[in-house]
């Protein structure tokens, strides 16, 4: 057993107070899931505390990595998305595609790390 496994391992919840497993350790009796895999499911938390942990540790870095695991049976379905939150998406998206340098919209979302079309960001061109 590695020693990130070790510190990763309290499945009664003594060292970090609630149940914490490694990654892929998770107890397999279908009862817990994350968020993702209740959305998968068409449910949410639906305010319900969490039930545990997986934790992974990278070796490099040292840095923690947690998945907070939630209770199937206490998972409510997923609310259903109503005409207003249908546009106000639609608006987000549209605001993600449009440069605001030159206000042309793309086909595709701006890059977040040029903050602007590639047109605009290297008028001189590569050529």
């Amino acid at each position: 057993m590695s020693a990130a496994f070790g510190k990763c391992f309290d499945p009664s919840g003594a060292r970090y107070g609630i149940p914490t497993y490694p990654w892929k350790f998770a107890p397999d009796d279908h009862q817990l899931a994350t968020r993702r895999q209740l959305r998968a499911r068409g449910l949410r938390p639906g305010g319900q505390p969490i039930a545990a942990q997986v934790m992974r540790i990278n070796r490099r870095s040292g840095t923690v990595r947690v998945a907070y695991l939630y209770r199937i049976d206490l998972a409510l379905p997923v609310r259903p998305m109503t005409s207003r939150k249908w546009g106000a998406l639609a608006l987000a998206m549209l605001a993600r595609r449009t440069c605001p340098t030159c206000q042309i919209t793309y086909s595709y979302c701006m890059p977040r790390s040029l903050g602007c079309c590639v047109l605009c960001a290297y008028p001189e061109g590569t050529a």
